[in-house]
């Protein structure tokens, strides 16, 4: 049973997806409750990988019965294993906020777990061209997701993500092609010691690093392959805005890494120490221009989505630098990023519905209406910042000490001005928070958990169809971000420990 999970986990949300279309036929609702049933189902079945990973290192399923390498390959080691139950925990936190939040057509069920099926397969996939396929069903998931606002502007940002990830994921498949025409093989592993026996100076290996590198950095977004991002979440329903800033970026990030230790190795980033230091750069780039983008937005969401642009700069420059505690340093905040960011995001939506800001000024005083929501924001923006105890800190922590290991003294200095630099944007939402006289009167009919949420203010342009209501069920979310961004920092040394499974392989 057990080598079959990792399947499973593929098949299962691509059959959900079906299902709320065939209920369409007899009701306009029941996508939520298959939604729900299938994640519970996929958590459970990430749940029972976890005694298997931990004691076998590694789970691999042969799609089909066919001979590897020239069979597909699934794969589920400690890495990958921790983000495929990042799937799964943020996906169940996602849908009990549009519970109530919306969007609520089947169709939005449906294009949800497609977005979960390609996050998973390309978490899980050995292979570099299946690779590309969950790519692509990510990004289509993705593209109707964000269009699923009722704004204009909603299917504006859609289109405009839709023509640069494809450019990113045309430019990922060309750069397997070249890696194919090299090796003859689409397998991970096959590939790996083939490009090695190649030569890693070789041209068409050259080509294809930079080819499926670049193409994967359009889809984590950094600078200045970022200009799909901001439009994209602060456009898209509340629930679609934290689903994907805490998922879709995430996992291509973690696809990137797949490849730098999967195919590329470690090897060829010391053999190629020019690779190595146009990933540093780039990174390094998106670090001081995504923070300095942020600070200069007023916008919260706008200021969220290019505070993404730089926290993926530090999770690369951690993979980049390929040291074990710098590796484990990138994950520890690729993981906790996706907490922090989707919370965020989560509150950014309800502090809307609830007063109409969506402003830094706007914020000004808002504590005192949104008590619960404002107080897990600010304990999530200080976790971004870096603020020990939470998530934050440690992951940073870890990467800037696998730069002082391999002696990267530049990107030490732009890892630690990064701390400052994301100081500067959260401080002053959280003293506009707490600190500033409101420059919003209007008062709301419901108090922050209170009493019905239909009596609550909408606005007319609201990117939600649940217009300006507030459950308890989507304050529980973002105050169970807010804890957890702490709380994880106690599962660090478990992580380390899972890892240990994985890491030393890859990075020897």
């Amino acid at each position: 049973m057990i080598e079959h999970i990792p399947v499973l986990l593929v098949v299962l949300p691509v059959l959900g997806a079906a299902i709320p279309l065939i209920v369409s036929l007899y009701s306009d609702r029941g996508g939520w409750s298959i939604a729900a049933v299938t994640m519970l189902a996929h958590a459970t079945l990430a749940g029972l990988l976890v005694p298997e990973v931990w004691t076998g290192g590694v789970v691999s399923y042969a799609v089909g019965g066919f001979a590897l390498p020239y069979g597909i390959e699934l794969v589920v080691d400690g890495l990958s294993l921790a983000v495929v139950t990042l799937i799964s925990i943020i996906s169940l936190g996602v849908l009990v906020y549009a519970r109530h939040a919306g969007p609520h057509e089947n169709t939005f069920y449906s294009q949800f777990l497609l977005l979960v099926t390609g996050l998973t397969g390309m978490t899980v996939t050995g292979d570099v061209f299946n690779l590309y396929v969950f790519l692509e069903i990510t990004g289509l998931a993705a593209y109707g997701l964000v269009a699923s606002g009722r704004r204009v502007s909603a299917a504006v940002a859609a289109l405009k993500y839709l023509i640069i990830g494809t450019v990113g994921a045309s430019l990922y498949l060309l750069g397997v092609g070249y890696a194919l025409a090299t090796t003859g093989t689409l397998n991970m592993a096959d590939m790996s010691t083939k490009l090695a026996a190649v030569g890693y100076d070789s041209t068409l290996v050259l080509t294809a690093f930079g080819l499926m590198v670049g193409g994967l950095t359009v889809k984590v977004a950094l600078f200045p392959l970022h200009t799909w991002q901001p439009d994209a979440y602060a456009n898209a329903p509340d629930s679609v805005s934290a689903f994907i800033s805490a998922l879709v970026s995430t996992v291509s990030a973690y696809a990137l890494a797949r490849l730098l230790f999967s195919v590329f190795t470690v090897d060829f980033l010391t053999a190629v120490p020019a690779a190595r230091w146009a990933l540093l750069v780039l990174a390094s780039v998106s670090i001081v221009a995504g923070s300095a983008l942020a600070v200069s937005q007023s916008n919260v969401q706008r200021m969220l989505a290019y505070s993404s642009v730089s926290q993926f700069g530090l999770v690369i420059a951690g993979f980049t630098i390929a040291t074990p505690i710098a590796v484990l340093g990138a994950t520890v905040h690729l993981i906790g990023h996706a907490v922090m960011k989707g919370g965020l995001f989560a509150a950014s939506g309800i502090i809307e519905r609830k007063t109409g800001a969506t402003t830094v000024s706007g914020y000004a005083g808002m504590a005192g209406r949104t008590p619960f929501v404002a107080g897990a924001f600010a304990l999530l923006a200080l976790a971004m910042v870096g603020v020990p105890p939470a998530i934050g800190f440690v992951g940073k922590w870890y990467i800037v000490l696998g730069a002082v290991e391999a002696g990267l003294w530049p990107v030490v200095v732009v890892l630690l001005a990064s701390t400052l630099l994301t100081l500067a944007y959260f401080a002053r939402l959280v003293e506009r928070l707490y600190f500033a006289e409101p420059t919003i009167h209007d008062e709301p009919a419901v108090a922050d958990g209170g009493a019905e949420a239909d009596e609550s203010p909408a606005s007319s342009d609201h990117r939600s169809d649940g217009g300006g209501a507030v459950s308890t069920g989507m304050i529980a979310v973002v105050v169970a971000a807010a804890v957890l961004a702490v709380v994880l920092t106690g599962a660090v040394p478990l992580l380390d420990q899972l890892l240990d499974q994985t890491l030393p392989p890859l990075l020897q």
